[in-house]
């Protein structure tokens, strides 16, 4: 399992540093102006729909049925399986994407009504949303594909094909001055990689398994099965998705460049999100569902375990950066081009509101999988309906005076909120057992942090006070902070964990 997360890891550490190389391309081009807010609305849309109905909903009912089928039942009826899933995907994808691109404006007036006072950037927003729109009909397929190829134990495709998104963005900004605006070539950017990254999946499947076609619908107990897990898993997945959705809806209200610096500071925070949430939990549904169809209930939870401790660990050198160094870390990525010095200022804070929120945001994909591995989608949304309710009322109560920074305190209190009502109702189930040992290990975590992030303000203070006249003076503080991190990091985790942990982590 643990070579498996690397391989996800790795390609989406890859696929990440490729998105900062895009971010940066973007907020020199871009900056944080109406056309920004335009392409990041157009950008955000969906992403919404795919994290609610591909990535989220759809991966957390597909997998756990489609490894069931595979193993009970066998290849044939896995391929049959997939085949009925796919022709009814497809088929609702294009019906989507037909009435998106006919209803576009009224679809900003709901989503984006604060653009409704500039004609000219509601426009801009409508005729970008059109051209990024049929990326989700893409990506929607690339997810079918990942499943598939998830429990056949291949993972490197499906956790490479995100770089493609980055990568044919960069070329088409590369050549904005062809294109009506920059957003207009962002735009047919990311359009471009969903078929890149189509073909990549198309590929791989059709070499190792073989791609599903189209097949007579038939409501078998396969298919109902998965229709009854995916109706409650899409509620779930839209926990975090009604979230920044809130934060899209009221940021068109607030002043230029708001939506800018909650989508910088989110492009930071999904860092951590990606290379470790999303790669353990990706990991670890597949690894837990066969272990529970075996009924390996205990190595299912030794498994959890496991991918609980590797997330903290490779996460709070992340949780203690966010909090104390955010500006430091704008200003050295972004501040240059159209992107200023107060806009990285902006961000950072809105950076550091969303780390209070990165430990649950890193979990969570993996506290859901002991019920998704058990086709229990029902039980994440009592817990994912309580943290929309906490984070909306808290968006309302503070988007006044805080601006985009309170939107994002709101999102990080209402996936705590999310996480704990997840982890309570696994214990009072049994999937879950917080013994000593796990609480000790818990608070050598915490305590680790503290030490961390009183290293990165140390580092960052003498920093600016004798490299404050060099011209790229934030970017070597920014190096100094990686390196002086690490070193701090890797003694406090051996003096207070010892090499023996580290060593069974791996090993068992």
């Amino acid at each position: 399992m643990l070579g498996r997360i690397f391989t996800v890891g790795g390609y989406t550490l890859l696929s990440r540093l490729t998105g900062f190389a895009r971010d940066i391309m973007l907020a020199a081009i871009l900056g944080a102006g109406p056309v920004a807010d335009a392409f990041f609305v157009a950008l955000r849309l969906p992403n919404h729909f795919r994290a609610i109905f591909a990535e989220g909903a759809f991966n957390a009912a597909w997998v756990p049925a489609y490894a069931h089928v595979h193993g009970e039942k066998g290849e044939g009826a896995a391929h049959l399986f997939a085949d009925r899933i796919f022709t009814l995907l497809l088929a609702s994808q294009v019906v989507l994407l037909i009435v998106a691109w006919l209803f576009m404006p009224q679809a900003m007036s709901l989503l984006a009504p604060g653009f409704s006072e500039d004609a000219e950037q509601r426009r801009l927003a409508i005729e970008l949303t059109r051209i990024t729109f049929p990326y989700l009909l893409l990506i929607t397929l690339v997810t079918l594909y990942g499943g598939m190829l998830n429990v056949m134990q291949r993972f490197a495709s499906a956790a490479a094909a995100s770089i493609f998104l980055n990568v044919a963005m960069m070329m088409t900004l590369a050549v904005a001055v062809w294109f009506p605006t920059a957003g207009h070539a962002a735009a047919w950017g990311v359009l471009i990689s969903g078929f890149l990254q189509y073909f990549l999946l198309a590929g791989d499947l059709a070499l190792h398994g073989g791609l599903p076609r189209f097949a007579p619908l038939k409501l078998d107990e396969d298919v109902r099965g998965f229709f009854k897990a995916l109706g409650p898993a899409t509620l779930g997945s839209m926990g975090t998705q009604v979230a920044l959705f809130a934060d899209t809806i009221i940021a068109t209200f607030l002043p230029a460049g708001a939506l800018s610096a909650l989508y910088y500071a989110d492009r930071l925070n999904q860092l951590p999100i990606g290379v470790i949430g999303i790669a353990i939990g990706t990991v670890l549904l597949p690894e837990m569902s066969k272990r529970i169809t075996a009924n390996d209930h205990d190595g299912a939870m030794k498994a959890q375990r496991r991918a609980f401790d590797f997330t903290l660990l490779f996460s709070v050198p992340f949780v203690a950066a966010f909090l104390t160094v955010p500006d430091e870390i704008m200003r050295a990525l972004f501040a240059r081009g159209a992107f200023s010095k107060a806009d990285a200022i902006a961000a950072g804070g809105t950076l550091a509101a969303y780390a209070i929120g990165l430990i649950p945001f890193v979990l969570i994909r993996s506290a859901v999988a002991t019920f998704y591995a058990r086709k229990d989608t029902a039980t994440p949304v009592r817990a994912s309906l309580s943290g929309i309710a906490v984070n909306v009322a808290l968006k309302v109560a503070l988007m006044g005076s805080l601006a985009q920074i309170g939107l994002a305190l709101a999102t990080a209190v209402g996936v705590w909120t999310n996480l704990l009502l997840v982890l309570f109702f696994a214990v009072r189930r049994g999937f879950l057992v917080f013994d000593r040992a796990w609480l000790m290990s818990i608070g050598k975590f915490l305590l680790t942090g503290i030490i961390l992030a009183a290293a990165f303000w140390l580092i960052a203070r003498v920093s600016g006070s004798s490299l404050g006249a060099m011209r790229f003076h934030h970017e070597v503080t920014l190096v100094l902070l990686a390196i002086g991190g690490t070193i701090v990091y890797a003694l406090a985790i051996l003096v207070l964990f010892g090499r023996s942990w580290l060593l069974s982590l791996v090993r068992n």
